[in-house]
């Protein structure tokens, strides 16, 4: 009925739809930072929801009409709680508190930096070259510009963060926000090692889990719960949620944490995405998300084996996560028209810098690729070898129109098979 009144209302968005829709179904996205929601998700991000403004939090909200706003926001919060509380390494759920009303993970992050700094402070995390986030500090960032940043980075040698560097930073610059968090890192972050130099020096610790949290509520990743002070995540990735963000901290930091979101830096929240939100965590709390989360690092460990026998250079041989940093200058290409290459044939990546990296990063020397997407149609390692072997041949005959149109086809024939999660075709 909603498609039927969009037909009739605007044909050219409708289209618009379909044909991304079709494209979702027909390409095997590797994006690392995209996935499929389930159709209750997005039936959910659908709703009337969308009509209500709830400036404020549940019970303390500035506009009237709010009974069944406040029921949305109160189940998602609890069952985060529960969740990820069961995660931690002490404290549990009792000492959690949560705020779903962050737009996405970056306004997350910026609530972080409103409830503990202040501008010209300093901050430390793991610099953008070296496979960081915007947020975490860089220079183009507001998060770069407002506060004083320390990047710390990873070792020439493997790739892998140096802890000793983040210590001796940490001494020297006395930062007042430690951030343990990647975007193009593809192994494992050692909480407890982060949260020791973080109070050795008096810092606030942040872990910003916008990647890894349907593998940390799996246990495919070590949990930061118990451990930072503060944690931050979007609410898609390998969660499969919506596109929204979430922030949990200790309960003495729950006063700081909501007044940055609202009214520190937003108006009123999105309840649509709420309760998407609220669907997701009740999903992720099947025992089918165990098995999901584990087949994600499974088919990540095949692929890249299976693309380094194919002589491709993978960034610390190998990964731990989600996703892989692959440098193809060895194929005689960079980045980018690598990725512009897989692209039309039907695979989809993201070109990306890689550490120590000589090229620019708009016209870098890697591509980023992740398996949550993937791994929600239902392929696995088989399909992982077939994918590698495509990635070859496309990047090694990159100009060769005529291949790359036969394996957009034999994508197209293998994507048929696994049936995309909430999508119709």
């Amino acid at each position: 009925m909603a498609e039927a009144t969009l037909r009739e209302t605007d044909a050219e968005i409708a289209k618009l739809i379909d044909d991304e829709n079709r494209r979702e179904h027909e390409t095997m996205r590797l994006i690392a930072s995209e996935n499929y929601a389930s159709a209750a998700v997005m039936a959910a991000t659908g709703s009337c929801l969308t009509n209500k403004y709830s400036e404020g939090y549940a019970h303390k909200r500035y506009y009237e009409g709010q009974q069944v706003i406040d029921q949305v926001e109160e189940l998602a919060i609890a069952r985060l709680k529960k969740l990820f509380g069961a995660t931690a390494a002490a404290g549990g759920e009792e000492d959690l508190h949560v705020n779903v009303q962050p737009y996405s993970g970056s306004p997350a992050n910026l609530a972080v930096y409103m409830a503990f700094c202040k501008p010209g402070d300093v901050i430390m995390g793991l610099g953008l070259p070296a496979g960081g986030h915007l947020t975490h500090g860089h220079s183009v960032s507001i998060t770069g510009k407002f506060f004083k940043s320390v990047p710390y980075g990873v070792r020439r040698e493997d790739h892998r963060i140096d802890m000793d560097e983040v210590r001796k930073l940490a001494k020297e610059h006395q930062p007042k926000l430690l951030w343990a968090g990647t975007t193009a890192y593809p192994r494992t972050l050692d909480f407890k090692a982060f949260r020791a130099i973080a109070d050795e020096v008096g810092a606030i610790f942040a872990a910003d889990i916008a990647h890894i949290s349907g593998l940390v509520v799996a246990g495919e990743h070590p949990s930061p719960f118990g451990i930072a002070d503060v944690v931050t995540s979007t609410t898609h990735k390998t969660f499969r949620g919506p596109r929204g963000g979430m922030i949990f901290c200790k309960k003495m930091h729950a006063a700081a944490i909501d007044k940055a979101v609202f009214p520190g830096l937003q108006g009123g929240p999105h309840n649509h995405t709420t309760a998407g939100i609220a669907v997701a965590a009740k999903e992720a709390a099947l025992p089918s998300f165990k098995p999901y989360a584990k087949a994600i690092v499974e088919n990540a460990k095949e692929l890249a084996q299976a693309l380094v026998e194919k002589g491709f250079a993978v960034t610390t041989g190998g990964t731990d996560n989600h996703l892989m940093l692959i440098d193809v200058t060895s194929k005689g290409i960079a980045g980018k028209p690598a990725a512009q290459a897989l692209d039309r044939a039907g695979i989809v990546a993201n070109y990306n810098s890689v550490p120590f990296d000589p090229r620019k990063p708009f016209d870098p020397s890697g591509i980023r690729i992740g398996t949550p997407a993937v791994t929600s149609r239902g392929m696995g390692k088989s399909e992982m070898r077939t994918l590698a072997g495509w990635i070859d041949r496309v990047v090694s005959n990159a100009s060769n129109a005529a291949l790359i149109e036969k394996i957009a086809g034999e994508v197209r024939e293998l994507c048929s098979g696994f049936p995309a999660p909430g999508i119709r075709v």
